[in-house]
């Protein structure tokens, strides 16, 4: 934050630049890419439909516009000099905001114009998250008709800790349950997947629980090349190789749910020689009156 910028004058700058921009505030989130903030300013906008980005000189709109597109759809508005004689509100797409010179860029609101809901809901009700978690499984639509567990799903979405300003990959997981489960709690999430009828089952699901994510349909671990780091990685399919791969990129936490024993060893070595401390828990649950329940694993690492 700037010197002569004080703490409580930030909202009353966001709001302005919202009146200026002709925008509507309600729901917005408000954050800071400055002073090491910029990644996680970057994955909220990932995330929400309408941010307000305070920025500095490294961390301005053409670092925004470079970083979100074309992967993220978003419109800029380039705050300029608020406040001052040559305030200057201008209206530009990311990549326009990349070429452009500024002067004096304090706020970029970054918003996506084809949003349609409302925002966030635990936005809007002033909740530090959803009011619920680790959802039926019966609310999403997967592949065989089959999710992780809800128990595992707790579990795993405990080891992730998935949040404001994260980015979580989703690999492989029948539908992106968990993915969904994370953007509901605030995260940015890119769901990956190699089927188009796993990734069509991704979007009923984001449509069904008022979520955004994104789908990027490739074979892992090649198509992991291409997307930015993650702060956590969900591995609902594949093997070692692709446990290796993630633990490269060297995310806090990798966690997979396993429905049998035998991916346990080499996923667990993946995990140990990508320098994470390992944890597998077994569970048995079951839906109340569907018979004995089945062992799941929940395999998780921490990076040391």
């Amino acid at each position: 934050m700037r010197d002569e910028e004080r703490e409580e004058d930030v909202f009353g700058l966001v709001a302005r630049a919202f009146a200026g921009a002709g925008l509507d505030a309600e729901g917005a989130v408000v954050v800071s890419a400055r002073g090491g903030g910029f990644r996680r300013a970057v994955n909220v906008c990932r995330a929400h439909p309408r941010v307000a980005v305070l920025t500095e000189p490294g961390a301005g709109p053409a670092e925004l516009g470079r970083a979100l597109h074309p992967q993220t759809p978003r419109s800029f508005v380039v705050c300029e000099g608020l406040g001052g004689p040559d305030e200057r509100v201008t209206h530009v797409r990311p990549a326009e905001a990349t070429t452009r010179p500024w002067r004096d860029p304090r706020v970029v609101l970054v918003h996506d114009p084809r949003w349609r809901g409302e925002p966030s809901g635990w936005l809007l009700s002033g909740r530090p998250g959803p009011a619920g978690w680790a959802l039926p499984g019966e609310g999403f639509a997967s592949r065989g008709g089959r999710v992780p567990a809800d128990a595992a799903r707790a579990l795993a979405l405990a080891r992730l800790g998935p949040g404001l300003g994260d980015l979580v990959w989703d690999i492989g997981s029948r539908g992106g349950a968990v993915g969904v489960e994370c953007a509901r709690l605030g995260a940015a999430v890119v769901v990956v997947d190699r089927d188009e009828e796993a990734c069509e089952l991704v979007r009923r699901n984001v449509r069904t629980h008022g979520t955004r994510l994104a789908v990027a349909r490739g074979e892992a671990p090649q198509v992991l090349a291409h997307l930015p780091d993650p702060d956590a990685v969900f591995v609902g399919g594949g093997g070692a190789e692709v446990v290796g791969e993630c633990a490269r990129r060297s995310p806090r936490a990798i966690v997979a749910v396993l429905e049998g024993a035998e991916r346990l060893a080499p996923l667990r070595e993946a995990l140990r020689d990508g320098g994470y401390r390992v944890e597998a828990v077994r569970l048995a649950a079951a839906p109340e009156g569907e018979g004995e329940p089945e062992a799941v694993f929940v395999l998780s690492g921490a990076l040391r």
